[in-house]
């Protein structure tokens, strides 16, 4: 992006975004890129959950207050009957859960039937979806493998097969049977992955769900300007649900609970304004034209006091400040198939002795992040505050590997290729942190920035050597991280952007992703972080925590890395 459009577009976004939602039932909330997709069953990044999580629903969802986090029934009526050892769950579904309307219902209302969480699943085995949501039920239902490989992209086969672990047996009742227990099942029956599709939707958009909203949520889609602004409006045929009564030891304050038992939701509009800069966000919101944001790591010093209060200025303005901890966490990738980084053991461990951790620290996050010790992120059971990573910054140990790799002082290296996330600023200025620090060693880079979805597609389409990268848990739980690394979940139909294969980690994940919490699990985990840091396809970088700004009129507003559904509960009060 050039720097003069930058700077026009800081001018002139004041002027971009109405005035009159100011003071209106309208809530504003920025997004740091364009949405990549509005289709539940492809959507894998926070930016698209941000808006896809208020349309559509699953199963099952959060508690909004409680910590640890806790599963209730959304669109279930009560949580399942599990038989058959774990293997067999039978869900009950709410009647008269109503869809968004739409043309292809044309004028009649279409109520949620269970063969519709059936088609979605069946979305999620279809290859030509390409779904990332695939890697929830690969190989965990009965019969869904042999469903994919039969429909192949055959349309008709799509709706003609079935998939012998699933039923309907009416339209208020899902059974699910599992080829052996997967105490994640409620997890991912949270995710919107598994939200309810008609038929009628598949048919009349060709299974491309990407430009189009067909849920039950608590907001319908309004307008979509495309780089600009997605915009939501108020379901007036929602189904009942109400705000919670009770929430934790944190939660229960009269802040958060005075809307006890009120009917969900309060606010009449959702606008999200895509805003790639920070300042931009920041500018915005000091002008009140945003609701909330995350601290933006350049204004931190001008935010808050030295005890890492507000400062009486900003609490003047009547903007208020909250601090959550977070389940997302941030690191370097390799692409194990290239055959240059990947090949070359030796070279990886010279790049991860090469950072200044403290220092990126310091420069991205103003030491509100947290330097990571662990592949896992504090807050899932199991992770070790004792553990150490087997790499730190040392310029002779990485100049010691870097000749070890066969380029001695870089000689006879060829230029590794970084790519971006996005094409912020903030992208930008850490590419050149790492650049710089490279060179440092004889390693040279050169940076190619993309927009975000640019930089989806060519992770999944295996286009990256290495890159920034990390993940906000879908559930807090260590499977959900070590997906992340296991063969069969390899791009473009899993998460494993790193193309990451050991055999020893594959074994040793089938064995821990069916045991519950406890010693057994514990040790595996610990065995396979011993082999994973061996390997070296992530180079840990640091644990986030959210510093969260907002409005005084913005209320209920609690903070989580895995509860996206959280705008319903949200409330505006007039000033």
């Amino acid at each position: 992006m050039k720097k003069l459009f930058v700077i026009l577009s800081c001018l002139t976004l004041f002027s971009c975004f109405k005035k009159d939602d100011k003071g209106q039932n309208v809530l504003n909330i920025p997004l740091a890129d364009q949405v990549s997709t509005l289709d539940p069953a492809q959507s894998f990044d926070t930016v698209s959950a941000s808006v896809i999580y208020q349309s559509y629903e699953p199963l099952f969802e959060y508690h909004y207050l409680k910590r640890p986090y806790q599963v209730q029934p959304l669109l279930a009526e009560s949580m399942p009957k599990i038989e058959n050892d774990a293997t067999k769950y039978i869900i009950k579904i709410k009647s008269n859960i109503r869809y968004h309307d739409d043309p292809i219902f044309k004028g009649q209302p279409r109520f949620v039937k269970a063969a519709d969480f059936i088609n979605q699943i069946k979305r999620l085995a279809w290859q030509p979806t390409n779904s990332n949501g695939w890697w929830l039920f690969d190989g965990k239902i009965k019969g869904i493998n042999e469903f994919r490989e039969k429909a192949g992209s055959d349309f008709q086969k799509f709706k003609e097969l079935s998939i012998s672990g699933i039923q309907a047996p009416d339209d208020s009742t899902l059974i699910i049977e599992l080829t052996e227990p997967y105490p994640q099942m409620l997890y991912a029956l949270t995710m919107t992955f598994t939200a309810p599709m008609p038929m009628e939707a598949i048919e009349a958009y060709n299974n491309d769900l990407s430009s189009h909203i067909i849920g039950t949520g608590p907001y319908q889609f309004d307008s979509w300007t495309r780089n600009s602004q997605i915009s939501l409006k108020k379901f007036e045929n929602y189904h009942k649900v109400f705000y919670p009564a009770q929430g934790d030891r944190l939660a229960n304050s009269r802040s958060l609970l005075e809307d006890s038992g009120k009917v969900l939701p309060f606010i009449e509009k959702v606008n999200f304004k895509i805003m790639k800069e920070a300042q931009t966000r920041w500018l915005n919101f000091l002008n009140g034209n945003i609701d909330y944001l995350s601290l933006p790591k350049d204004n931190y010093n001008s935010t808050l006091t030295a005890s890492g209060e507000l400062t009486s200025e900003l609490k003047n303005k009547k903007i208020k400040l909250q601090i959550f901890p977070s389940l997302t966490y941030w690191w370097l990738s390799f692409n194990m198939n290239d055959p240059i980084v990947g090949k070359n053991l030796n070279l990886r461990k010279a790049i991860a002795h090469a950072l200044d951790y403290d220092r990126y620290i310091t420069t991205f996050t103003n030491n509100i992040g947290q330097r990571t010790n662990s592949i896992y992120p504090p807050g899932i059971p199991g992770y070790d505050p004792s553990n150490i990573l087997p790499y730190e910054f040392n310029v002779e140990k990485a100049k010691e590997y870097l000749k070890l790799a066969g380029y001695p002082d870089g000689k006879g290296l060829p230029v590794l290729k970084y790519d971006t996330r996005g094409a912020s600023t903030t992208n930008r200025q850490r590419a050149e942190f790492v650049k710089a620090s490279l060179e440092k060693i004889g390693i040279k880079i050169d940076i190619h920035m993309n927009n975000f979805p640019n930089f989806l597609d060519k992770a999944k389409k295996g286009k990256l050597q290495f890159w920034f990268d990390g993940w906000a848990l879908d559930y807090p739980d260590a499977e959900n991280v070590l997906q992340l690394l296991i063969s069969k979940n390899q791009s473009p139909f899993g998460p494993n952007s790193t193309f990451y294969s050991n055999e020893k980690i594959d074994r040793l994940f089938e064995k821990l992703k069916s045991l519950p919490n406890g010693k057994e699990k514990f040790d595996l985990m610990v065995e396979i972080e011993k082999t994973v840091n061996a390997d070296l396809p992530w180079v840990m970088l640091f644990y986030s925590r959210n510093y969260i700004v907002s409005h005084e009129r913005l209320k209920n507003f609690r903070h989580s890395d895995i509860i996206y559904n959280q705008v319903k509960y949200l409330r505006l009060e007039d000033q």
